[in-house]
């Protein structure tokens, strides 16, 4: 877009185009689980591998394209050891993602990712001493009993242990990503996760066994790295600057409620009954508290003094 276009643009139409990105990347994100229902690769790791050099690939790519070269350059040096632990916390999400696929349903890993952000606020608490208001305490602790429940059937056999534990790993690894942007805000989101992925891509080429696949699966494949994790990723980073931040999280939970309808839908994976119950627990804590935060931000400046 040039820079002339975006002179022009209204307030108003920059928060459209904003919600429209930030819902565009949740749908996009949705669809994780039922592509890779598709993928018949027995080693996980070849899928790590796949899916993070696409979309390594595809967001280098997207960044020389929006920003050139010698601005890529500039980000990707500047990010510093906040941008490091970024990337590092987002390659183990990613690569766990897949790996958590082979022993639990999509259901069980995004509902518990959906966490993410309460249990970002109770680890700024743990480790930066932030306060936390009633309302906050009261959603946490409503989060932790639903994801207890989920969690629970592992014991009972319905879910493999193994899946919860990535899961909960997911949600421990995009938490703590979280409240490093939020006390560095300096540090840039994308050149962060491509590098992130792009670790995730060396560390999975040690880690796999033959990368051969078919040309059916490597379609599938691009699809899973390219445009779900990186398209997806390019849409959310340029529309969340355009609107408020509660905002974008509250149009994210599309994410959590779509994933495991299109996997019912294509693929008839239906979550055990714990899943259902500690996931709706956790969805509904998480989003009666972001529509709160995102209510009392315009309050707040809807009564602010003008100058």
């Amino acid at each position: 877009m040039s820079n002339a276009a975006a002179i022009h643009r209204s307030p108003t139409a920059d928060f459209r185009l904003g919600v429209l990105m930030v819902a565009g990347s949740a749908v996009t994100w949705s669809f994780g689980g039922t592509i890779a229902r598709f993928i018949h690769v027995a080693d996980s790791w070849t899928v790590v591998f796949w899916r993070a050099l696409f979309a390594s690939t595809f967001l280098l790519l997207f960044m020389l394209w929006r920003d050139g070269p010698k601005a890529t350059a500039s980000m990707v040096r500047n990010m510093g050891l906040p941008g490091l632990g970024v990337a590092v916390c987002f390659g183990v999400a990613s690569s766990c993602f897949v790996v958590a696929l082979q022993y639990t349903t999509v259901a069980n890993i995004l509902l518990t990712q959906a966490a993410a952000p309460l249990f970002a606020g109770l680890l700024a608490w743990m480790v930066f001493g932030q306060r936390i208001n009633a309302a906050t305490w009261a959603a946490i602790v409503a989060v932790i009993g639903g994801v207890a429940i989920m969690v629970s059937a592992s014991f009972s056999g319905e879910v493999s242990p193994i899946g919860d534990g990535l899961a909960l790993l997911i949600c421990v690894m995009f938490s703590s990503a979280i409240v490093i942007t939020r006390h560095h805000p300096e540090v840039r989101m994308m050149p962060a996760v491509c590098l992130g992925t792009a670790m995730a891509c060396v560390a999975a080429f040690l880690l796999s066994g033959p990368l051969a696949v078919s040309v059916q699966d490597l379609g599938w494949l691009f699809l899973f790295g390219a445009l779900n994790l990186g398209a997806g990723l390019a849409m959310f980073v340029t529309g969340a600057r355009l609107v408020p931040a509660a905002l974008a999280a509250l149009v994210g939970t599309l994410e959590p409620v779509l994933g495991p309808l299109w996997v019912w839908l294509v693929h008839g994976e239906v979550p055990v009954a714990r899943t259902i119950v500690g996931g709706a627990i956790v969805f509904l804590a998480l989003f009666l508290h972001i529509l709160n935060d995102w209510w009392r931000q315009r309050e707040r400046r809807r009564f602010s003094p003008r100058v």
